[in-house]
Formats: structure tokens, sequence, C-alpha cells
């Protein structure tokens, strides 16, 4: 594409993008929606600027947001919360697959004369979208509730059958057996040992390559690392015949425990947004429209079926394992859409012969109507929840913040733990109320950490680490950074995206102190002052002086801006403030 038609499709996509995502968000059916109906507007199959070869470049290079954010969602996730959830995740998820399919098979079964062929669909749409829900869960804050685990468990399973149903294909071809290059056993082989090799990677490799880094203060190696770490592990599932995707969430999970997490977390956000919008943009783009003019009857049948038995199989599961009717409501509808898997299976089906041009398409564009219409269908399954349960969402414990190292909820954030902040941070302790401190000398946290101390690694000047650690429930910032200038920008930074919290800040000098509180810090104490009121306290209790004359001295000084010490060279370097008192 030469640069200036480009540009064009760069804007249009934008505008498009814009427009649709405000509307639709403003009528509350979420961005997803709005992103999806921006691909059918701009794409190939409406007179759109991109054509149907450069649709697939962008879809699969798009995967790569999806890689991202299971990474993310691993990150949230220890190891042991994977194992508290394997009843959902291999039984009723290892269910969901076999009956949806068995089913969805014996519906194609009527309008196609091969048994194979209807296996392989009823397969394809078995599986549901990850990218689609988990978005959508993480969008409205439902990722940690009861359903959401539940869906998020069904859609891990469903992401450990890509092996078996990727060795189904050829068995359906023709030839009826496996290549000779591609024998189960040595697929399923190679698959566990890339999968270990991950989890080892994760575990023992990575960390250090990163703690190395943070100790030379190398951010941007720090980023690349990380995030090669990440792509790493996809391409080793890739190449094992598996979901790119899950190697990105065995990564993820194996850094769960790190010290560097949320700072991972802050750094891989910006670019996982990015990547999931055209994400869903490219799958709009996948819908045919000429499919729905010109076999409406068929299309829309085929969509109501699909959706329908989905949602009543997940549904009669969810009530067998105990999940009760509101949760087994909202997952049944939360994964009643095809998946993006499903574009690969099609794909590769239509290469060896087994499927024709009409039922790649017809298959594709059911997976993308689907998509487009499960922010309208969860919306019904929230209504009908209401209806039969008025119990509130239950959180699960595996991705609260707490869960990081905490069993209560956070309520004050230290942003740098020297000598200063591991004061205030003890004392916290010393009277039960939860904190987490961050600092950025990886040396620094690695000490505390090892003695059990809420310290990680992380900048509070980070646009991103707020959001990446959940913190916008807090009462109280305390900043003991040294720097001035990282302080200050810390301080700005906190009172823009949280501006109900209170900041207190400790401050070099009188001037570091008035740029604190220009900055919007709530109180800030300027240490050598303070110190050196505290040593005149003294002088004058030794003098006899009483200790409440003392104290009422110290707080006359303080209440009226320090103007008493002002004259003195702690003060030149600061004039008066205006309109304080």
């Amino acid at each position: 594409m030469d640069p200036k038609s480009f540009v064009d499709s760069a804007v249009l996509l934008l505008v498009v993008a814009a427009i649709a995502v405000t509307v639709f968000r403003h009528f509350g059916l979420g961005s997803v929606l709005g992103l999806l109906v921006t691909g059918v507007v701009v794409g190939p199959h409406t007179m759109g600027p991109f054509v149907t070869a450069n649709v697939e470049d962008v879809r699969q290079f798009t995967e790569l947001g999806v890689v991202l954010l299971l990474f993310l969602i691993g990150l949230e996730m220890k190891p042991r919360h994977l194992w508290d959830l394997r009843r959902t995740l291999f039984g009723l998820g290892s269910l969901q697959i076999v009956l949806s399919a068995l089913l969805i098979t014996g519906y194609f079964r009527l309008f196609e004369h091969s048994w194979g062929t209807a296996l392989l669909i009823g397969c394809s749409f078995a599986l549901s979208s990850t990218a689609f829900v988990v978005q959508m869960l993480r969008d409205q804050g439902e990722i940690a509730t009861h359903h959401g685990q539940t869906a998020f468990a069904v859609l891990l399973m469903q992401d450990l059958a890509v092996v078996p149903l990727l060795a189904l294909v050829p068995l359906l071809a023709d030839s009826g057996t496996l290549p000779e290059d591609t024998r189960l056993w040595e697929q399923i082989g190679v698959a566990v040992a890339l999968v270990a090799l991950v989890v080892l990677g994760g575990r023992y490799l990575v960390p250090r390559i990163l703690d190395h880094l943070a100790r030379k203060n190398n951010r941007e190696a720090f980023l690349l690392a990380a995030m090669g770490a990440v792509f790493i592990a996809a391409w080793a599932m890739h190449h094992a015949g598996m979901s790119m995707a899950l190697g990105a969430f065995l990564m993820g999970m194996m850094l769960s425990t790190s010290r560097y997490s949320l700072q991972i977390e802050a750094g891989m956000e910006p670019h996982k947004g990015l990547l999931m919008s055209l994400f869903f943009v490219a799958v709009g783009m996948s819908l045919d429209v000429r499919v729905l003019l010109e076999h409406p009857g068929q299309f829309g049948l085929n969509v109501l079926a699909i959706i329908a038995i989905k949602v009543a199989v997940l549904y009669l599961l969810c009530l067998c394992f105990g999940t009760g009717r509101s949760i087994a409501l909202k997952v049944s509808f939360l994964l009643s859409q095809g998946g993006e898997f499903g574009f690969v299976l099609f794909g590769a089906a239509k290469a060896l012969g087994i499927i024709d041009d009409f039922v790649f398409v017809m298959g594709a564009a059911v997976i993308s109507l689907t998509m487009l219409l499960t922010p309208m269908l969860v919306k019904l399954s929230n209504w009908l929840a209401r209806r039969v349960a008025a119990a509130p969402a239950e959180v699960h414990q595996s991705f609260r913040y707490s869960g990081r190292g905490n069993e209560s909820a956070v309520r004050v954030v230290i942003g740098g733990y020297g000598r200063v902040g591991h004061t205030v941070g003890t004392i916290l302790a010393s009277t039960g109320i939860p904190y987490v401190a961050f600092d950025s000398d990886a040396v620094l946290v690695a000490k505390w950490n090892a003695e059990g101390h809420p310290v990680f690694y992380g900048d509070l000047g980070d646009p991103q680490l707020l959001t990446a650690a959940s913190l916008q429930e807090i009462d109280l910032v305390v900043l003991t950074i040294d720097k001035r200038h990282t302080a200050v920008r810390a301080a700005s930074l906190i009172r823009s995206q949280l501006p109900q919290v209170s900041i207190v800040a400790r401050a070099r000098d009188l001037a570091s102190c008035e740029a604190l509180l220009r900055a919007g810090v709530s109180k800030a104490y300027p240490e050598t002052l303070e110190a050196s009121l505290r040593l005149a306290a003294e002088t004058l209790e030794s003098l006899g002086i009483s200790n409440a004359e003392t104290d009422m001295l110290l707080r006359e000084v303080r209440s009226a801006d320090y103007a008493l010490v002002r004259s003195g060279p702690e003060g030149r370097a600061a004039p008066p403030r205006e309109g304080r008192s």
C-alpha cells in the first residue's frame, strides 16, 4: 500500500471508529460493538478502502493484541488460583466443548452430506472468543466476579483444546490419516516440551533478566525484554500447534509472583489496548454482508441455532456444577458467540478441501455476527439474572489486588520506600492498616520484598501504573520520594487520575514543599525544617518551657505557613504562598 493510500485509510478508520465507539458507549452497548461496526463500515464488503487479502493480514497481526491481553490476565492470576479453578476448567470446560460440538454437528448434518464436514463445523463453532469475552469482562470490571471466573476457566480449556482440534482437521481430509511428519503423539510431545520450557523460563530465567535490567535502571530494555518474553512464549505455543494466547497466559502467570509484575503490566497496557481495538475492527471487516443478503434465511437460522445450542448447553452445565441460575445465565450468554480460532479451523479445512468456499464464507460471517450480537445478549442475560436473583456478584480472590500480598483491601500507597517510607510503612503495619509501596530502586525493592514487606518495583510517575495496580479505591498516598522533579511529577499524575485521594508528601525544603503543594499535594512537610523545629522544641523544653507551650509554638509556626522562619536561609528560596493559611 502506498503511503498516501495508507494515510487515507488510517484517517477514515480513526474517524469512523471514534464516532462509532462514542455512539455505542453513549447507549451503553460498549466500545467493542462500536469497533466491530467500524470494521463493517470500512471493510471490503461495504466498499471500504481495504481489500479482502489485507483484512486477513490485519487480523493475523492484531491477534498479537489477544496475546498481550492473555498475558495481562496471567499476571493477575497466580498458579495456585488456576489450581483452584481446576474443577471448572477441566470439568465444565471439557463438557462444554464436547456437548456443544456434538449438538452443533447434528444440526449441520441436516445441510451437509458428510459427517466429517459437519463435525469440523461443530467443533469450530463450539469455541468462543477469548479476546471478545475477556475484553468485555475487563471493560465492565467483572473479570473478578464468579461468572467472570467461570467464563475465563471455560475459555482457557478451549485454548487447551486447540491441539486435538487442529489434529482433527487432516484426519477429516480425503486421505483419512495424518501426514507422516505430523503424527499426533509427536505433536503432543512437542507441545508438552514447549509448555515446560515456557513455564521454566517464566519462573526462573525471565525474572533474573528483568532483575538485572531493573538494577541497571534500564527501563527501555526492561520493557522490551518483558515483551520479548511474551512473544517468545506465544511463538513456542504456535510452533507446537497451540494457541499463541495460551503461551502468553502461561508466561504471565509465571511472572505474577514477581515484584516487577505491576510495572510490566503498566508498560504493556497501552500496546494491548491499541492492538485489541484493531483486532475487533479486523473481525468486523471479515463480516461478508453479501452472504447475509444472498442467503438471509440460512444465515439467520445458523446464527440462531448456534447461539441457542451454546446457551442451552452452558446453562444446564453451569447448573449441574452448582453455580446457580443467575451465574448460569450470565456465563451461557457471555460465551454464546463463535471464536477467533474458528477462522483458523475453517481456513485449514478449506486448504485441505474439506469445505468449499461457500461454507468458509458462511462460517466466517456467522462467527463475526455472533460476536456483533454478544453485547446485546449480555445485556439480556444481566436483565434475566436480576429477575432470578438479587444477590450481588461475588468477587473471586484470585483477581483482587490484595491477593498480590495482602488479604485486606489496600488503603494507603507509599511512593518511595527508603528510610522515611519504611518508617511510615512500619507504623501502618503496626496499627493494622494495609498498605502497598512502590520504589524504582530494584535493589531496595528486593531487600524489603525478601523481608515480607509489600513493596513492588514501579514508578508512581508512570501514567499506567495506578490503573495497572487497581488502586482507585485507596484513601491516601504518602510520597517520600527524594528527587524533587520525580515527586512533583508523581503528585501531578496522582491528583489528575485520583482526584478524591488525599496526598501527603515529604519535601527536602520549603521550595520543594511549595512545588508539591502547587502540584496538588494535600499536605507537604519540609524535612530539614521539621527536624530543625523538633530540635528547637527540645531546646525550649531543656530550658524549662512546658511541653504545652512548646507544642503551641510549633503549631503556630506550621499554621502560619512557616512564616516565622521564612526570613532565614531555609525560606529564602520559597516566597510565601497566597491564599493558603
